[in-house]
């Protein structure tokens, strides 16, 4: 999908493309609507960029009781555990 937003537009706001890129992933990631693997990639930025970004806006990681049961068969299948 593209969305198109005139610069115009984005000078009105002092905020770039990458800067809107940014701000629609951070939204959509802490609305639970992405993913932090698919909001990163989103805001074109490495998963530890991204994660900074989210730990200045106080926005904490999404992490359930499931995503614990999958890092734990992870550390198992390694011989981790």
């Amino acid at each position: 999908m593209v969305i198109e937003v005139p610069d115009t537009d984005l000078l009105g706001i002092a905020m770039t493309q990458a800067g809107l890129k940014i701000e629609l992933a951070v939204a959509l990631f802490e609305q639970d609507k992405l993913s932090l693997g698919k909001a990163r990639e989103l805001a074109g930025m490495t998963l530890v960029e991204f994660q900074r970004e989210l730990a200045l806006r106080q926005i904490p990681l999404h992490f359930d009781v499931e995503d614990l049961k999958q890092d734990v068969a992870t550390l198992k299948a390694m011989g981790a555990l």
